[in-house]
């Protein structure tokens, strides 16, 4: 019986390319399974409570059902702490005092800089660290992130696996997206690390998302291997794209639910619309 999930970020209106994939993730779990929605609102600042009601009545007039009560991930705190910890104690994680203008500076005077699927990696400046400066900067109150040394945990976990419903059996590569950061001050735990943490708590046995995220699956799954965590399986879906052939975002307001609604477009049509749409 497959226990799926739509998690989406209370950070703007839903699009016709969430509704894609929430519809997805429901069919995914039909007809005995499970379908669960998740509030991923760990970004305290760009989350908000009016797009977070917004979530709830889209989805609701487009029909989906879901189980209660939802989980918001700012409940559940302590367990990325606590995550935090474990791999701390393993040895894999280093505090990064890198800004992102630092970063980009130092990627741009490499002759070489290594590139994963979204662009430039972070170059490891900070992995490279004495710790005794390590804990004076700390000690400092210097701002910094937590970075996983992913050489480092690969060493630890060896190899690893895991399946796709459409594209079938992958070789883990975490190195392909470097060092992640795993927490930040402003954001008590990353992506990465407190989805893997959320999906095992609830019992996740499919994940159902873009094909966007496809590279993440690799970090996560050694997160998952480092952490004792249950492994689901798998299925990125294709994207949506505009008429340009630019996959949508949350500012593609022609494409919000909500804006189809008030132009008077039925549940049934928005349906359409997202089965229809152009995508990659």
């Amino acid at each position: 019986m497959p226990v799926t999930r739509f998690a989406p970020s209370p950070t703007g209106f839903l699009h016709l390319g969430h509704a894609y994939s929430a519809l997805f993730c429901q069919e995914a779990a039909e007809p005995e399974g499970r379908f669960l929605l998740r509030i991923d609102d760990i970004d305290a600042q760009r989350c908000r409570p009016d797009f977070e009601a917004a979530i709830y009545e889209d989805l609701d007039w487009l029909g989906l059902r879901w189980e209660q009560p939802v989980e918001r991930q700012t409940d559940f705190l302590a367990e990325y702490d606590a995550a935090i910890q474990r791999l701390h104690d393993q040895g894999v994680l280093y505090p990064c005092f890198c800004s992102r203008k630092q970063i980009r500076a130092e990627i741009a005077g490499m002759q070489s800089a290594p590139h994963g699927p979204d662009g430039p990696l972070y170059p490891g400046t900070c992995r490279r660290l004495p710790d005794a400066e390590r804990a004076d900067r700390m000690a400092a109150g210097e701002p910094y992130a937590l970075r996983l040394d992913v050489a480092t945990a690969t060493q630890r976990t060896g190899p690893l696996d895991w399946n796709d419903r459409e594209a079938g059996r992958q070789a883990a590569e975490p190195g392909l997206m470097g060092d992640v950061v795993l927490a930040r001050k402003e954001a008590m735990a990353g992506y990465h690390l407190s989805v893997a943490v959320d999906d095992h708590r609830q019992g996740i046995t499919l994940v159902t998302r873009g094909r966007d995220l496809f590279a993440s699956t690799h970090v996560q799954r050694l997160l998952q291997a480092l952490l004792g965590l249950q492994a689901p399986e798998y299925h990125h879906h294709a994207l949506l794209t505009g008429d340009d052939g630019i996959r949508l975002a949350k500012r593609a307001d022609s494409l919000a639910v909500r804006t189809l609604r008030a132009e008077g477009r039925s549940p049934d049509e928005v349906r359409d619309l997202a089965y229809s749409a152009p995508r990659i």
